[in-house]
């Protein structure tokens, strides 16, 4: 893929990734199509959240949405990173109030055994589809990211049947059963590395792995039992040449870790500022984020002066991504969001960005 020069904005996501000069920081948004949007919510009036992802032309209608609303530099599929569980045998549906529910966990050796093998392109070729779909249709300057949920948080939501703040049945498998554990995570790793390749090969740009739960464990639990599989994950997508974005929630104590594990680029939440990350991190990492989601949700004098820190940490430094620490809330007014893109391109246009070094 061509690098471009700092002034195509066609480039300007990716070079970022690449930590490559850009000639503003680019911007785009966890959850930037969902409830948040009028639109959306329209069609979650006819479909469920599954119809959606499994209607390729559904899907990347709800993908390109925000693009024709925000002027962000990127978009994401619309899908969710459960969806490699259901071939796997996983019951899976979305209930209101609870999430996502799986009613036949994961929770021994016997049920790991049972879970089927995936041909991802074919019994995903739906998420393909809608790639294939939005591609083309995106404006110029726009990137398109696929997806997936990481080993452990996907497994999590397995093994729990949903949801959960504690993680007590993970890391009951875990630390009691460390075969059924490497066995599953093992199983995982080959899944969705697969997945995410097919996805490049449908039009992915780049990729992002989601392990939004990861921040649960200690850094030698993760060096331990999660660490090797993302490591597999990593390796794979490096293959293919396209950057990779990891990122996770509660991950202070981890971003070294997950760093070494693989990615260009580190999704940093709002829980730590983003030049200590990349103290911690060195030059050789970029950044994702990281403005508090609620931000979102408040006055525009109090989300100015917080987009504004969030630029004056990153500092003008090359594979800065403006994001948030987490996905946008459905609470959230959309000319918030819209207002926060163009408070970014206009702080970090030539001759105006903050913080620069």
């Amino acid at each position: 893929m061509s690098g471009g020069v700092p002034g195509e904005p066609s480039e300007r996501f990716l070079r970022a990734c690449r930590r490559l000069p850009v000639d503003q920081t680019p911007v785009w948004f966890m959850r930037q199509a969902g409830r948040y949007m009028a639109e959306y919510r329209e069609l979650r009036q006819k479909y469920s959240l599954l119809e959606i992802c499994r209607q390729p032309e559904l899907a990347a209608q709800v993908t390109l949405q925000p693009i024709e609303h925000l002027g962000v530099d990127a978009a994401i599929l619309f899908a969710d990173i459960l969806l490699p569980l259901i071939p796997m045998g996983a019951e899976l549906e979305f209930v209101a109030g609870r999430g996502p529910v799986i009613a036949n966990p994961v929770r021994s050796k016997a049920d790991i055994n049972k879970l089927r093998p995936v041909d991802v392109r074919t019994q995903l070729d739906y998420v393909m589809e809608a790639l294939r779909i939005v591609r083309p249709a995106l404006p110029g300057g726009v990137a398109l990211i696929g997806f997936a949920g990481a080993p452990f948080t996907v497994g999590s939501y397995l093994i729990e049947g949903g949801p959960s703040r504690k993680f007590e049945r993970t890391k009951s498998l875990m630390y009691a059963d460390p075969q059924s554990w490497h066995a599953l995570m093992e199983r995982l790793a080959e899944i969705v590395s697969d997945y995410l390749v097919a996805q490049i090969e449908a039009g992915a740009q780049a990729v992002q792995i989601f392990d939004s739960w990861v921040g649960a464990l200690s850094p030698a639990d993760y060096v331990e039992y999660v660490q090797p599989y993302s490591e597999v994950i990593f390796k794979r997508i490096r293959q293919t040449g396209a950057p990779a974005i990891h990122f996770g929630t509660g991950t202070s104590t981890l971003l070294p870790l997950m760093f070494e594990a693989g990615g260009e680029v580190i999704g940093v939440d709002w829980r730590i500022p983003l030049d200590r990350a990349w103290e911690l991190l060195g030059a050789e990492a970029g950044l994702q984020g990281n403005l508090d989601p609620t931000a979102l949700l408040g006055p525009r004098t109090v989300l100015k002066r917080q987009v504004e820190r969030v630029l004056r940490e990153a500092g003008g430094r090359p594979g800065h991504i403006f994001n948030l620490g987490h996905g946008v809330l459905p609470s959230t007014p959309i000319e918030n969001v819209k207002w926060v893109v163009e408070l970014v391109q206009s702080s970090t246009a030539p001759g105006q960005r903050l913080g620069a070094q």
